[in-house]
């Protein structure tokens, strides 16, 4: 890549984001860590993870750093924390997915701040990612509560092209700690080079956001055209990993901006 077309891929910045508020039922996050490092922050809806006191502590923690709260929401799934593929009744479930972005939109609203997008998590993430019928939930629920919430989504994917066709913004992710497979997706939880060790994780988010590319498990080369660079918060080592990502980032003359 020339020097020019780097300046054209680094000049907007990246919106750098993390699965945040997902303490509670014995599980503990460092989301305060974390927070500083980032510039959104995707919140949990108390359905896959998370309790309303822990939801509530990051949004005000979010709002007084000026990050940006997106709503998280996910299956009915706190046993799986969200990761399973769930079968549900498609009207159920555009209905819990309104009920889980009403909920953190109120939760935001009560310490000064606002739900400004809609990222799903995991297995549903992952479904409507290649599923037709979950996809059209999903984008329902977002229709019919705010039609002007961006929807972040995994490029190439169904729920882009459902959501798109229905009118909604689209805000393509790529995942900074997580191994991707040639045909785009990412690689199952628990296989070999699912997730990235934070060294390997610093270089994928800087070529990602330099070049537009990210090198698949078995070597491939991708292009991916990201909005936002994703990290999880519930990695042990995400506190690391967010100061390190962003140092790199800025380091390689990136700027860390929300897209919302």
């Amino acid at each position: 890549m020339s020097s020019s077309e780097q300046a054209r891929v680094t000049a907007g910045g990246i919106d750098l984001n993390s699965d945040l508020g997902e303490s509670g039922g014995g599980r503990v996050f460092d989301d305060a860590g974390v927070l500083p490092s980032i510039s959104s922050a995707n919140v949990a809806c108390g359905f896959h993870a998370g309790d309303p006191g822990g939801i509530r502590l990051t949004c005000r923690r979010a709002a007084e750093l000026g990050v940006t709260v997106g709503a998280h929401p996910g299956y009915r799934d706190f046993e799986g924390f969200g990761r399973r593929l769930i079968e549900v009744d498609l009207g159920e479930l555009t209905d819990e997915v309104i009920y889980q972005i009403g909920a953190v939109q109120a939760v935001a609203r009560s310490v000064g701040t606002e739900v400004r997008y809609v990222k799903p998590h995991g297995g549903l993430y992952k479904a409507i990612a290649v599923r037709e019928d979950q996809a059209r939930a999903v984008a329902r629920a977002v229709l019919e509560l705010d039609d002007t919430l961006p929807l972040m989504v995994l490029p190439g994917s169904v729920i882009e092209r459902v959501a798109r066709d229905t009118g909604l913004r689209t805000v393509a992710e790529a995942f900074a700690d997580r191994g991707y497979l040639p045909d785009g997706t990412l690689v199952r939880r628990g296989a070999p080079g699912a997730l990235l060790a934070p060294e390997a994780a610093v270089a994928q988010a800087v070529r990602i956001a330099t070049e537009g590319r990210i090198v698949a498990v078995d070597g491939t080369e991708l292009a991916v055209a990201a909005d936002s660079i994703c990290l999880h918060g519930d990695d042990p080592a995400a506190v690391r990993l967010a100061r390190e990502i962003r140092a790199g980032l800025e380091g390689a003359g990136v700027s860390i901006r929300s897209f919302a």
